[in-house]
C-alpha cells in the first residue's frame, strides 16, 4: 500500500527539522529540495515513501526515536539549531545524536527553561496560540512597579503587534521590582515590552516553566531528558485539534 501524500511542512517537522510554521520559513528561503528541484511553494505534498527530501542539499529522513529535552538556558546563548555569526547556540550545549530543536525561543539574554525536541508536531501545537500554552517568568524591573502599572500589566497593554491578553501575577519584594509572571502568548520579546510600555525596564528574565516544565534541580546550561509522565503532561495540554488543520 502507497504512503499517503503529506504536506511538505507536516513531513519534515516530523523528521526533528523544526515546528511546521518553522519548516514553512525553511521552505520559503529555498533550501528545501524535492527529487533534486528545489520547492518554495508552502502547500507542496510529497509521498515519503517515494520521493527524496534534502535540506541544504543533505537527505532528510524520518526520526525513528522521539526525544524530548529540558534546557536551563543560559545568558548569551541563541534560541536556533545554528548561528551564521557563531555565537553560541541551545545545541553548543545540548548534545544528542537525535537532530532536536527548540520549541519556541527565549531571547539571547533570557535565561531558563527551554524544551527541546525532534518531535514536530507537539512543536507545533505547543506554540501554537489556540492552545494559550502557560509561560511563567521570573522578571527584574530597573524602577518599581505601581499598583496602577502592574494592573495594567494583569489587564494588557497595547503593543505594536496587538494587545496582549491578560496575564496573572505576583509581587515577590518590597521594592516592588521583582514579579512573577505568568503568560499564555509567547510573542517575541513580550515581557520586556510590556514593561517599556509602562515606563520601565526589564534587568533579568528567567523562564521559570514551560507548560508545567520547569528547570528546577538543573544548573544553568545543563540539561536533561523528559521523564515520562512529563511528556504525557505536555501531551494532554495538546489534546484539542487545531481548528485550521
Amino acid at each position: 500500500m502507497e504512503a499517503k501524500e503529506v504536506r511538505l511542512n507536516k513531513f519534515l517537522a516530523s523528521c526533528g527539522i523544526a515546528s511546521r510554521r518553522k519548516a514553512d520559513e525553511i521552505i520559503a528561503e529555498g533550501r528545501i529540495k524535492v527529487n533534486s528541484k528545489m520547492v518554495k511553494n508552502l502547500g507542496t505534498k510529497i509521498n515519503p515513501n517515494q520521493d527524496k527530501v534534502y535540506l541544504d542539499n543533505q537527505r532528510v529522513t524520518r526520526e525513528e526515536k522521539l526525544i524530548y529535552i529540558a534546557f536551563n538556558k543560559p545568558k548569551d546563548c541563541i534560541t536556533t539549531s545554528q548561528d551564521t555569526s557563531n555565537r553560541k547556540t541551545v545545541l553548543t550545549f545540548v548534545k544528542v545524536k537525535e537532530r532536536v530543536f527548540p520549541i519556541g525561543r527565549l531571547d539571547r539574554n533570557t535565561t531558563g527553561t527551554l524544551i527541546l525536541t525532534n518531535d514536530g508536531d507537539l512543536a507545533n501545537k505547543l506554540t501554537h496560540p489556540n492552545f494559550k500554552v502557560k509561560k511563567t517568568y521570573l522578571v527584574e524591573s530597573k524602577n518599581p512597579v505601581s499598583e496602577l502599572d502592574f494592573a495594567k500589566l494583569m489587564k494588557g497593554v497595547q503593543l505594536e503587534d496587538g494587545k496582549t491578553l491578560p496575564c496573572s501575577g505576583v509581587i515577590l519584594n518590597a521594592a516592588r521590582t521583582l514579579f512573577e509572571l505568568t503568560l499564555k502568548e509567547g510573542r517575541n520579546r513580550q515581557i520586556r515590552r510590556m514593561f517599556e510600555v509602562i515606563g520601565n525596564e526589564v534587568t533579568a528574565l528567567d523562564r521559570i516553566s514551560f507548560a508545567g516544565i520547569t528547570h528546577r534541580g538543573l544548573k544553568r546550561a545543563t540539561w536533561r531528558i523528559l521523564r515520562a509522565h512529563e511528556v504525557r503532561q505536555l501531551k494532554d495540554i495538546t489534546k484539542k485539534k487545531i481548528k485550521s488543520e
